[in-house]
C-alpha cells in the first residue's frame, strides 16, 4: 500500500503523538524512584545526545550560518524549557486535571500562528475536526469535580501560557526549516539550548545529583522516545500545513489513556474514554478528507 503525499505528513503526526504518549506513560514510572527536576534534566538532555549522536548522518555546515539555526535556538529557549516550567506551576496551583484541560488549547494558537506567519487558510472541515480534537482532550483530561476553583483566576495563565508557546514553536520551526531543511535539525539546536538552560536553573537552585537508579534510566529511554517523537513531528511540519498537522498532534492525550489501558493497566474504560475516542477520531477524519466530505 502507498500512503499518498498529502496523507503522510498526518501519519507522521500520528506517529508523533502516539510517541509522545508512550514517553509519559514510561516518565511515570521513572517518577516512582526518581527526583522530578533531575529526572527532566536527565530527559532534555538525553533528547540531546540522541540529535547529537546521529548528527554525522544529517548535520551540514551549510546549516549553521542560516536563519533556521537561530529560530532552532529561540525555540529552545522556550521549549521545553520554559513551556514545561509554567505547565508544572500549572499543575501545583490548578492541579493536573484542569491544567491539562486548558492546554489542549494548543492547537487553537497554532491555528492562529498558520493563519497569521504562515499565510495558511483555515477550511470548515480543519475548523471542526480541530474543535472536535480540542473537546475530546480536555473531556479526556477533566475529572469530575475539577472545576471547582480554589485558585486566584490569573494562574490559567500558566497553562495557557504552556499551550501558547509549544503551539509557537511550530511555526517558528517551518520557517526555519526553509533554510536548513532537514527535520532532525530544529531537534539538534533547540534541544541543545534547553538543556544548557535546565542545567543551569538546576545548577542556581543549588541542587546536586542524586545517585542514578532505574528511575533515571527511564527518563532516559523517554528522552530518546522523545527524540524520535520531534523528528516525526518536524517531518510532518515539514511536508504538511501546520493547520491539518498541529490537532492531529494534540490527539496524545487519547493514545496515552490506550497505553494506560492496554499495556501498563493504570486505565479503566469508562463512559468519558468512549466520548473521548467518539470526538477525537472523528475531528481527525475531518482534518485529513477536507471540506469535500461535509
Amino acid at each position: 500500500m502507498t500512503i499518498q503525499p498529502d496523507t503522510l505528513p498526518i501519519v507522521l503526526a500520528v506517529l508523533s503523538a502516539f510517541l509522545f504518549a508512550l514517553s509519559t506513560q514510561i516518565q511515570n514510572l521513572g517518577l516512582q524512584s526518581a527526583d522530578p527536576r533531575t529526572a527532566t534534566l536527565v530527559s532534555i538532555s538525553t533528547t540531546a545526545f540522541f540529535h547529537w549522536l546521529i548528527s554525522p548522518l544529517y548535520l551540514e555546515t551549510a546549516y549553521i550560518l542560516t536563519t533556521g539555526t537561530l529560530l532552532f535556538a529561540v525555540v529552545g529557549l522556550f521549549r521545553p524549557a520554559l513551556s514545561q516550567y509554567l505547565a508544572v506551576h500549572g499543575i501545583k496551583t490548578l492541579g493536573p486535571s484542569l491544567t491539562s484541560g486548558i492546554a489542549a488549547t494548543t492547537p487553537l494558537f497554532a491555528a492562529g500562528f498558520a493563519i497569521l506567519l504562515l499565510d495558511e487558510n483555515i477550511t470548515l472541515s480543519i475548523a471542526l475536526g480541530t474543535g472536535a480534537v480540542i473537546a475530546g482532550v480536555i473531556m479526556a483530561s477533566l475529572k469530575s469535580g475539577s472545576l471547582k476553583r480554589g485558585w486566584p483566576l490569573w494562574a490559567i495563565l500558566f497553562p495557557i501560557g504552556a499551550a501558547f508557546f509549544r503551539a509557537l514553536g511550530h511555526p517558528l520551526t517551518m520557517i526555519g526549516m526553509e533554510t536548513a531543511p532537514n527535520a532532525l535539525y530544529p531537534g539538534l539546536v533547540a534541544y541543545t539550548v534547553s538543556s544548557f538552560i535546565a542545567f543551569i536553573a538546576y545548577k542556581v537552585k543549588g541542587q546536586k545529583f542524586p545517585k542514578m537508579n532505574k528511575g533515571y534510566a527511564y527518563f532516559s529511554l523517554a528522552g530518546l522516545i522523545n527524540g524520535l517523537s520531534i523528528y516525526s513531528l518536524n517531518s510532518a511540519l515539514q511536508m504538511g500545513e501546520l493547520l491539518t498537522v498541529a490537532p492531529v498532534v494534540a490527539c496524545s492525550p487519547m493514545f496515552a489513556m490506550a497505553l494506560g489501558f492496554f499495556v501498563f493497566k493504570r486505565e479503566t474504560i469508562t463512559w468519558r474514554t468512549v466520548g473521548t475516542v467518539g470526538l477525537i477520531v472523528p475531528g481527525i477524519i475531518l482534518v485529513i478528507v477536507g471540506d469535500k466530505w461535509i
